[in-house]
C-alpha cells in the first residue's frame, strides 16, 4: 500500500457526521431534501403521446424509461435500445447472473494463444436463428466484419450506421493504425479465431458486451439500411423473437419456441411500454399495468416499501459518480491542493443524505462489483481543518475561485447533480475555496469538456460496458484518455494499466490494478463521490429478474403468477 498524505476512513462512517451534515445541507440550500428528491432533472412528465391496445393479460409488461434508438447491434449505446436487445440476440459470452463473471452463452469456451495476441472461441452446436437460418462461425465473422469494416457492403454506413461503440472499445475501425483487432476468421463450422495486435485480455468481455449481440446475416441482407428500425427486421438467436414496434408506445416480442436453452423462456410474450416519467412509471406499476420497472428515483423506495403488492429490486453497482478536477489550471496542478479539495467534502454525509443506503462511497474508483481489482479500501478523511491547512500550505492562503460544472441530466450516479454541486461548494467554501456553478446543455456539457483547456472542474460519472477494470481505469486515466484533464500525462499509471491489458492470469492482473487504483486515489484527478445502486421494482408475482450489474439484462427466466 503506498503511503498518502491524508489518513483514511472507511465508507461505512455514518453517525454525528451525517446528521450534521444534513442541517449543513438545509441550511445552505434553503430547501428540504424531500423536495429535491422529487424534483429531479433529465425526465420528462409527459405521457407516451401514443398509445397502443391493451397488452394481453398474460403477458409480461416492463417499464421502460423510454422507446429504443434502434434495435441494431454494435450501432448504439443507449439503455432502452440494449433493453431489447437483451432479448433478440445472444451474445458470444454471456455473465453468471448478477454478476460481472464470464460464461458461456453462444461460445462453450474460449481462450488466447500463448503470444496472447490471438483469441479461440469455440461456438454451441445446434443454435438457429429466429428466422431458422444456422449461427455458426460464418455468422460471427459476417457480424463482427459489419461492425469493424467500413467498407463491408452490408454495413449500410451510407444508410446511417455509424457503430461508433467498436472505436470506443475496440481502438478503430479496419484500416486505423489503432485498431485493436487484426483479423477475423471462421477457422471451422463451430471455430472462430480473433487476431489483435497487441495482448488485450479484457477482450472476451468487451467482444460479449451487451452492445454485440449477434444478429441473422440472412435478416440483414433482407432488410438492408431498414434492418432494426420499426419498419425493418430484429432478428437474433435469442429467448424473444421481434413481433411490432409501436413508436412511442411499446416494442412487442414473443416467445422463442426453439431457443437453445431448454425451457427457455419463462415467459410466452414481453411487452416493453414506453414510460419516460419515474413517476408515472412508480404509478403504473402500483396500478398492475406494468409488471415489473427501472430506474426509479432513491426517494421512491419508501413508497415502494410501504406498498404490499410491490418489492424493491436492486441493482448491483457498476458505476462511479465522480468530481473531476483539471490540472492544467492553477491551482489545480498542484497534487496537494487536489488532495485537499477531496479531504474538504465529506462524501459519506453527501452520499448519505441524497441516495440513502442506495448509494456507499470510498477512495476507489473501481465498482464494488470488481472488488479483487480494489486497491483502495478507504478514503482520504474528512477534516475542514486539515484541507485549510494544507490549501495554505500550498501557497494559497486566502483560498482561490474554481469554476464548477455540474450535468444539467439525472443519472443513477448523480439524481440530483445541481443540489449535490451546491453542497460541493458548501463544503469547499470552508476551506475558502470560492465555486462558480456552471452548466449547460448535455451534449455541449460532454463534447466542451474535451476542448482544451477543458472545464476546471467538473461532475461526471461512468455504468462499465463489460465486467473488466479495464473498462474503468484505461477508459477514464489510459493513454488518450485524460482529453478532459489538460491530457494528463502518468508514465507510472501507463504502464500499469498496460500490464493490465497484458497480463492474463487473474492474480496477476489484481495485483497491476490495485496498484492503478492507490496511484489514482492519490492523484486526486477524478475524485470519486458514490457507487450507486440503482433501484428498481417489480409486482410481488414477479419471479426470476435477477438485475445484472450492467444496467440491462436478459428476462430469459422472469415469469409471473
Amino acid at each position: 500500500m503506498r503511503p498518502h498524505a491524508f489518513s483514511r476512513q472507511r465508507f461505512s462512517t455514518r453517525g454525528s457526521v451525517r446528521r450534521r451534515f444534513r442541517r449543513i445541507v438545509l441550511a445552505l440550500m434553503g430547501i428540504a431534501l424531500a423536495v429535491v428528491l422529487a424534483n429531479c432533472g433529465g425526465t420528462s412528465s409527459e405521457s407516451p403521446v401514443a398509445e397502443g391496445p391493451a397488452a394481453p393479460a398474460d403477458a409480461l409488461v416492463f417499464g421502460a424509461v423510454g422507446q429504443p434508438v434502434n434495435l441494431r447491434p454494435g450501432d448504439i449505446t443507449d439503455g432502452n435500445s440494449l433493453y431489447v436487445q437483451q432479448q433478440i440476440y445472444n451474445y458470444l459470452l454471456g455473465n453468471e447472473p448478477g454478476t460481472t463473471e464470464l460464461a458461456p452463452e453462444l461460445a462453450t469456451d474460449w481462450s488466447p494463444s500463448e503470444d496472447n495476441l490471438t483469441w479461440t472461441f469455440n461456438l454451441r452446436d445446434g443454435v438457429t436463428f429466429h428466422d431458422g437460418t444456422e449461427f455458426n462461425a460464418e455468422a460471427v465473422v459476417f457480424n463482427v466484419n459489419r461492425w469493424w469494416d467500413p467498407d463491408f457492403e452490408f454495413g449500410y454506413r451510407d444508410e446511417g450506421a455509424l457503430y461508433e461503440i467498436w472505436t470506443d472499445l475496440f481502438g478503430g475501425f479496419k484500416g486505423d493504425e489503432a485498431s485493436t483487432l487484426a483479423d477475423v476468421r471462421a477457422v471451422d463450422e463451430l471455430t472462430v479465431e480473433f487476431e489483435i495486435t497487441e495482448p488485450f485480455a479484457a477482450f472476451p468481455a468487451a467482444i460479449s458486451s451487451a452492445y454485440f449481440g449477434m444478429a441473422s446475416p440472412t435478416a440483414i441482407q433482407e432488410a438492408g439500411g431498414n434492418y432494426g428500425t420499426p419498419s425493418g427486421l430484429a432478428v437474433g438467436t435469442g429467448p424473444f423473437v421481434f413481433e411490432s414496434w409501436v413508436s412511442g408506445d411499446r416494442v412487442t416480442l414473443s416467445r422463442f419456441e426453439d431457443y437453445w436453452e431448454e425451457g427457455m423462456p419463462a415467459a410466452e410474450q414481453v411487452v416493453f411500454s414506453f414510460v419516460e416519467d419515474p413517476a408515472a412509471r412508480l404509478a403504473q406499476l402500483r396500478a398492475g399495468t406494468l409488471d415489473f420497472t427501472v430506474d426509479l428515483t432513491p426517494d421512491q423506495l419508501s413508497e415502494i416499501e410501504s406498498d404490499a403488492s410491490l418489492e424493491a429490486i436492486y441493482r448491483p453497482s457498476f458505476n462511479v459518480g465522480y468530481l473531476a478536477l483539471n490540472p492544467s489550471y492553477e491551482p489545480l496542478a498542484t497534487k496537494e491542493v487536489r488532495q485537499a479539495i477531496a479531504q474538504a467534502i465529506n462524501k459519506p454525509a453527501i452520499v448519505d443524505a441524497f441516495w440513502g443506503e442506495l448509494g456507499e462511497t470510498d477512495g476507489s474508483f473501481v465498482p464494488p462489483s470488481l472488488e479483487d481489482y480494489r486497491g483502495v479500501t478507504g478514503d482520504y478523511e474528512y477534516s475542514v481543518e486539515a484541507a485549510r491547512s494544507a490549501i495554505a500550505d500550498a501557497g494559497y492562503p486566502d483560498g482561490f475561485d474554481l469554476d464548477m460544472w455540474y450535468m444539467p441530466v439525472s443519472r443513477p450516479y448523480f439524481p440530483n447533480p445541481k443540489p449535490i454541486a451546491e453542497a460541493f461548494a458548501a463544503e469547499l467554501s470552508q476551506i475558502g475555496i470560492r465555486v462558480n456553478l456552471q452548466t449547460k446543455d448535455w451534449g455541449a456539457y460532454l463534447e466542451d469538456r474535451n476542448v482544451a483547456p477543458g472545464f476546471q472542474s467538473f461532475m461526471l460519472g461512468w455504468t462499465g460496458d463489460y465486467g473488466d477494470p479495464d473498462n474503468f481505469l484505461f477508459a477514464h486515466f489510459g493513454p488518450g484518455a485524460t482529453q478532459d484533464l489538460g491530457d494528463y500525462q502518468n508514465p507510472e499509471l501507463f504502464d500499469l494499466l498496460n500490464q493490465g491489458r497484458v497480463k492474463s492470469e487473474k492474480a496477476e492482473r489484481e495485483a497491476v490494478y490495485q496498484q492503478a487504483d492507490e496511484l489514482i486515489f492519490e492523484e486526486a484527478l477524478r475524485i470519486p463521490i458514490v457507487h450507486s445502486q440503482p433501484l428498481l421494482a417489480q409486482r410481488t408475482g414477479v419471479t426470476g429478474w435477477v438485475p445484472s450489474p450492467f444496467s440491462t439484462e436478459p428476462f430469459t427466466t422472469v415469469e409471473k403468477s
